[in-house]
């Protein structure tokens, strides 16, 4: 069955298609089923007419000869046995059969005596069933055809000089430059989507040659055809041209996946029918086997794609996603918000009147997405998956949460951000990872040395709560038991939290700041207390370095990607992980909780971004443009449309609902380490490596989207080229490479780093 959606290609069906050999040396390209078609049944019948005996032997012989001279020797044993014919027969017979051969027309050497040969069921003498049999199913082999035939060349020795399974390994170059030649010859709204068969089928071609120990064959084609691929496989071939072996090929997991997975392409039905009469004509059935056992051809109807729109969604280790893919439902909307009351604040609303009141409840809930009294339409149900509930502690910090966003900075393109940039200096420890707290009081870092070190950004000092000895004597009813339990002995600036045994790759504070998670090269995420400073429980689960670690918004549960090529989903009173979010064919190097908490998004090596539905742990997006690893994600506080930054330094935006990129963002001229909304979504804020912040206007590039256009039969848009009219300000650190970047309640921006001398 072939690997193409929309457009049904059973292999029986391509069988008919083929051209039939007629005795005279030419084809038959009408597909008649009647006379053409290579039946899976033997033939025993004996028709009308049939050759003579000696004819048929001489053909027999003919075809052994052929076999020897092109050194397939098992072939010629396994002939030879099941047509019950000696060395000493075929001796003679050639010889008698090159004598009798002189007096026809044919001529009396191998090739003439096979031009002779049909492959209908009209040829098989009633007096040798067994050899006419032997030689049809020579043809029914799954035989690569050459193409590019020359007049003088019977096409059955074509179909046998390929016998090898596998293909003849010389020929690769000209079933390549043969697909190559008739791309480039075809119109140019074909060119652009037949072009992106060239990297799989270039990469497929290649690992063949060399898992069947082809080196110098695979060689000389890796440096005839490596130079014709798209810039941004650079990176994937330089990988490539170190396998010379079929032994490197074992020690290489992600170019094991690409054989064994399928490379995704969108192609008009248009395009893809000139692909395949040209396969068809050709006879090019070494392609044609690449393309069905490791391609995946997802047609569409409608006008082909240019190349600008093929460009933004290629790039990934598999090819661009499965339309199908991305069309299940997903609930991006956010939960109700519980109904709190917020109490005025004498200090500063004195001056309001009564009516100010509502008015801030209002301004409150619009800034989170959120509907006083109506569900969003768009929200999973409130108990879709159980989440914890609101203690007095969660409620408190929603009320300070509520008054801080009355003071909330409205943002936009006159009205730019303050930015503050926190800077590590002497970080001889290497600084790998940054968080802070959501009401932005803690900071914490991971470190190269194996530590975690936590810092007070306001000037209340970090306390340990006091001991079980001194507790005992501590009245518990009275109003300020909370300050009571804290140990002023231990207070300081930073604290530093001593337990992994390798870097720490990831850090996220709980959203109460109860908690911090780290994960580490050690392969173990931990869970540390901000009251004791102690390391509560080491989560076991991943077999290797784990990348990166993000708490829920509603905390209790967190997520973890890592080398393994996985994400898995826990709960802090659980040991064990909840979901294993499986799919990517390369490290996750970032996770991310979507809003409500119903989702995490995924970022990986493999340049994409997978959406998982936590309830099933279900892949409900696959998001395919970026050129690069991901290594940052950011949800708009909306829930509605996601971004993410990779080495390649652009910022792309996409719709979660339609699963489809609506932006690219260009500028960065290093790898996008963060990324972060503000806290009304307005402006999108990205950090790099190369020592810039820049502010982009979020809004203006989601109102631009055309809606008309996801209805399109192509399933993409047309990117605004644009970008450079979306960038609101760049703002340069001396030396200093942006490691985080946070929106504090009032829209100030946070942003991390650590302090590059070289």
């Amino acid at each position: 069955m072939a690997a193409v959606q929309d457009g049904p290609m059973e292999l029986d069906a391509e069988k008919e298609a083929k051209p039939e050999i007629l005795s005279d040396g030419t084809s038959n390209l009408s597909g008649n089923t009647a006379s053409g078609t290579l039946s899976s049944s033997p033939l025993t019948a004996a028709p009308a007419g049939g050759a003579p005996k000696m004819e048929d032997q001489q053909t027999l012989i003919a075809v052994l000869q052929f076999l020897k001279r092109n050194k397939l020797s098992e072939s010629v044993e396994i002939l030879r046995r099941e047509a019950g014919l000696g060395e000493h027969q075929e001796g003679s017979q050639a010889t008698d059969g090159s004598g009798g051969g002189k007096g026809d027309g044919d001529g009396g050497d191998a090739n003439s005596l096979l031009s002779r040969v049909s492959i209908t069921s009209a040829a098989a003498p009633q007096s040798m069933p067994v050899k006419s049999d032997c030689i049809i199913n020579i043809f029914r082999c799954d035989l690569p055809f050459m193409f590019m035939l020359s007049e003088d060349q019977p096409d059955v020795s074509v179909v046998l000089s390929a016998y090898s399974q596998q293909g003849d390994p010389p020929l690769y170059q000209v079933y390549y430059s043969g697909l190559k030649n008739f791309i480039e010859s075809v119109l140019d709204c074909h060119r652009a989507e037949l072009s992106q068969l060239f990297y799989p089928l270039f990469v497929h071609m290649y690992l063949e040659l060399v898992y069947n120990n082809h080196e110098t064959e695979a060689k000389a084609f890796f440096d005839k055809f490596s130079g014709d691929q798209e810039c941004y496989y650079q990176d994937d071939l330089h990988i490539l041209c170190g396998l010379t072996k079929k032994e490197h090929l074992k020690g290489n997991e992600v170019l094991l996946d690409f054989r064994t997975s399928r490379f995704v392409l969108h192609i008009s039905r248009d395009s893809y029918q000139l692909l395949k009469r040209h396969l068809q004509e050709r006879h090019n059935n070494q392609i044609w086997n690449i393309i069905q056992e490791h391609l995946y051809i997802d047609i569409f109807d409608g006008m082909p794609r240019s190349k600008s729109q093929i460009d933004s969604m290629s790039g990934s280790l598999a090819g661009e996603a499965k339309r199908e893919v991305n069309k299940a439902k997903v609930f991006y909307g956010l939960l109700k918000e519980p109904e709190i009351e917020v109490p005025l604040d004498d200090e500063d609303d004195e001056a309001e009147n009564e009516e100010g009141k509502p008015k801030k409840k209002k301004t409150k809930k619009d800034s989170l997405g959120s509907k006083s009294k109506k569900q969003d339409p768009n929200a999973p149900q409130q108990n879709r998956i159980p989440l914890p509930e609101l203690k007095d502690s969660d409620k408190l910090d929603k009320i300070m949460y509520m008054k801080e966003s009355t003071k909330r900075i409205r943002l936009g393109p006159e009205n730019l951000p303050s930015i503050c940039f926190y800077t590590f200096l002497n970080a001889f420890q290497g600084l790998t990872a940054v968080d802070f707290t959501d009401d932005s009081s803690l900071l914490a870092g991971g470190f190269a040395d194996s530590t975690v070190r936590v810092w007070s950004v306001t000037p209340k000092k970090l306390r340990k709560v006091k001991s079980a000895g001194e507790l005992n004597v501590i009245e518990k009813e009275s109003d300020d038991v909370l300050e009571r339990i804290m140990d002023e002995k231990t207070a300081s600036e930073s604290k530093i939290l001593h337990g992994h045994s390798g870097p720490v790759y990831g850090v996220s504070f709980s959203p109460d700041r109860n908690y911090l998670l780290s994960s580490s090269e050690d392969g173990t995420v931990r869970l540390w207390s901000l009251q004791t400073f102690t390391c509560l429980v080491g989560y076991k689960g991943h077999n290797y370095p784990v990348w990166d670690t993000h708490f829920s918004p509603f905390g209790y549960y967190f997520v973890s990607g890592g080398h393994d090529r996985v994400a898995r989903l826990w709960a802090t009173d659980h040991y064990q992980p909840l979901r294993i979010f499986a799919g990517h064919l390369a490290d996750v190097t970032c996770t991310r909780f979507h809003p409500n908490s119903n989702y995490v998004a995924t970022g990986s090596t493999d340049r994409t971004v997978r959406l998982w539905d936590v309830l099933n742990a279900n892949c409900v997006r696959i998001l395919t443009g970026h050129k690069g690893p991901i290594h940052s994600l950011a949800f708009s506080p909306n829930g509605k449309f996601l971004a993410s930054g990779s080495t390649d330094g652009r910022v792309l935006l996409w719709d979660i609902g339609h699963g489809l990129m609506i932006g690219e963002l260009k500028g960065h001229t290093d790898t996008i380490y963060a990324l972060k909304f503000s806290r009304d979504g307005e402006i999108l804020a990205s950090g790099s490596m190369d020592n810039t912040v820049r502010l982009w206007d979020s809004m203006k590039a989601f109102d631009e989207v055309e809606t008309d256009d996801f209805t399109a039969t192509t399933g993409h848009i047309h990117l605004p080229d644009n970008s450079q009219e979306l960038l609101l300000g760049m703002y340069h650190s001396k030396s200093t490479p942006v490691t985080h970047l946070h929106f504090t309640r009032r829209n100030l921006l946070l942003a991390a780093g650590a302090y590059n001398s070289q």
